[in-house]
């Protein structure tokens, strides 16, 4: 779907900047997530106080180093994630969840807003029991207090590899800002979110 609302917006893709790397010391954890198109994943999550990193990447599925041709065609069993590495004494995972969530119609499976398919799933990775448990709980808290009737329906799974994406992929909303938010408003993803989720919506560009 991406390629058919960029149709008329063939533009070179600038190929600036590298994914965030940890440079400093202490005690960090990773978080990911699957939510849709990884462009959108990035931004909620990058100015977070505590969140060193956040990764455009690919993970869930069964080939090994699998390329984003290849994943947007399906048949992998991979899905567009974002892997965040934060430090979790300066931000909860709890939080990231509830960022998470906000972001994402937790509504529809194997899909995303304008985009249809497997690789365009729900889902959490955990990487520790600890997470897992959290995640659980989260979804059922949010079950139980969500603003919108239908069930949620995003898994919760053990987290693999993990497999970064294209460096024109990453942090795609800075490198491209214009195409960045018209994708996001093409494929209706700002309008499902406030529909969704009201004033607590995740970001809308």
């Amino acid at each position: 779907m991406k390629a058919a609302i960029f149709g008329i917006l063939a533009l070179p893709l600038a190929l600036i900047g590298a994914a965030g790397t940890v440079t400093a010391a202490g005690n960090v954890e990773r978080a990911t997530f699957a939510g849709g198109c990884f462009w959108c994943m990035e931004h909620p999550f990058d100015a977070l106080p505590g969140v060193f990193s956040v990764t455009a990447g690919y993970t869930g599925g069964q080939k090994k180093d699998p390329t984003y041709k290849e994943v947007s065609a399906g048949g992998t069993g991979h899905a567009e994630a974002v892997q965040i590495v934060f430090d979790p004494s300066k931000i909860s995972y709890g939080k990231l969840l509830d960022v998470y969530w906000r972001n994402i119609d937790p509504t529809t499976k194997d899909r995303q807003f304008c985009d249809v398919g497997n690789q365009y799933r729900s889902a959490i990775f955990y990487h520790t029991e600890e997470q897992h448990r959290a995640a659980l709980q989260s979804k059922e808290s949010l079950e139980k207090g969500k603003p919108f009737k239908e069930p949620l329906v995003t898994g919760i799974v053990p987290a693999g590899e993990f497999y970064p994406a294209e460096e024109y992929h990453q942090h795609y909303y800075k490198k491209n800002p214009i195409r960045y938010r018209y994708y996001r408003n093409g494929c209706g993803r700002n309008q499902r979110l406030k529909d969704l989720w009201g004033n607590t919506a995740g970001e809308a560009d």
